[in-house]
């Protein structure tokens, strides 16, 4: 079908807040406050290893979530979640997000990317905002089985933004249905200088605290120099300008920035993908997502709520976050545009 015969996006509710969850602060620290979910319906979990190509010798771990409908379940795309920044796959919305697809039938995949999580053991290197390539590969390793009714994938904050930019990059290698992201720093410069408001002062400090603690975990310690770079970095904008850009090969933190954020690679995109963000987020300036021209790729959907926080959306009336409500329907409007007239 091509983007003149694509049906009109479907209709997304209007965020409301669900108390006592009231602002863009309480919603973002919501999960850390409350948590994930205690109980999940899968009916299997397990885990799989993916080798990177890269020469690096390193590893990702992912969790992998079979619902008890196993032959319906087949039938149905596999849903890849990837996590943002500090982020791994037991993340609470990570979790969250799994069981709610895992409701709707679906297998999930739950990534660690390099370096977080439980790959954080077998990966020398660490992730970075624009590390497509990681994911590109990493989706060659999953079970042709898993592949074989296509995937949706959906990524969160950093994680989304590394989503963007493979979807525009490398999609097309894969069996992409659909993607979505949520809550993603598309212009990565931005994002960057926004936390160093006064206002974000604890979000920073957290951030930068749990970067630091993923190098030091890596199974080879950093080098004398690199970890003096580490302990003086005071601000997530020096750590990349000292840290990331350096092991990355990028001339700083401006060209690690310019080369990486997603909002560059929007318009070359070719599968239908949905944008979630709030313009209240307290980490990403809305100007990111309401100064962009969103007409010009009819593959792109855009959510912009009025409130929600980072990652938050937990909305009023459902215990299901905003976000996931919304892939949800825009999952079943690509299914049923895929295949028209299927009951």
């Amino acid at each position: 079908m091509n983007r003149d015969e694509r049906p009109r996006p479907p209709s997304f509710p209007a965020f409301e807040p669900r108390a006592p969850w009231w602002g863009p602060d309480l919603q973002t620290l919501r999960n850390v406050l409350v948590g994930g979910p205690r109980t999940s319906p899968a009916e299997q979990s397990d885990g799989i290893t993916l080798p990177l190509l890269d020469g690096s010798g390193d590893v990702l771990h992912a969790s992998i979530d079979v619902p008890e409908d196993t032959g319906r379940a087949a039938k149905l795309p596999t849903v890849v979640l990837i996590h943002g920044l500090s982020g791994t796959g037991e993340s609470a919305y990570m979790l969250a997000s799994r069981d709610f697809h895992l409701r709707r039938g679906h297998r999930v995949v739950r990534m660690n990317l390099r370096g977080a999580g439980a790959s954080r053991a077998t990966c020398r290197t660490q992730y970075h905002a624009g590390r497509s390539e990681d994911l590109d590969e990493a989706l060659r390793g999953l079970p042709t089985a898993w592949r074989e009714a296509g995937l949706l994938l959906v990524g969160y904050s950093l994680g989304g933004n590394m989503l963007l930019k493979f979807t525009a990059q490398y999609a097309s290698r894969h069996p992409v249905v659909a993607a979505a992201s949520v809550s993603a720093p598309i212009d990565l410069a931005a994002a960057s200088r926004r936390f160093l408001d006064r206002r974000n002062w604890f979000y920073h400090r957290h951030l930068l605290r749990n970067m630091k603690l993923e190098c030091f975990a890596a199974p080879e310690p950093p080098s004398d120099a690199e970890r003096r770079a580490i302990e003086s970095s005071r601000s997530i904008l020096e750590f990349d300008e000292r840290v990331v850009a350096p092991r990355n090969g990028f001339d700083g933190a401006e060209h690690y920035y310019a080369v990486n954020h997603a909002r560059q690679y929007l318009a070359s995109i070719e599968h239908p993908t949905l944008v979630v963000h709030a313009l209240d987020d307290p980490w990403i300036p809305a100007d990111a997502y309401t100064s962009y021209d969103w007409s010009q790729n009819p593959e792109l959907v855009p959510v912009l709520s009025r409130g929600g926080g980072h990652v938050g959306f937990h909305a009023r009336g459902d215990t299901d976050a905003f976000h996931d409500q919304c892939i949800g329907r825009f999952i079943d409007h690509v299914l049923e545009a895929e295949s028209p007239g299927t009951p």
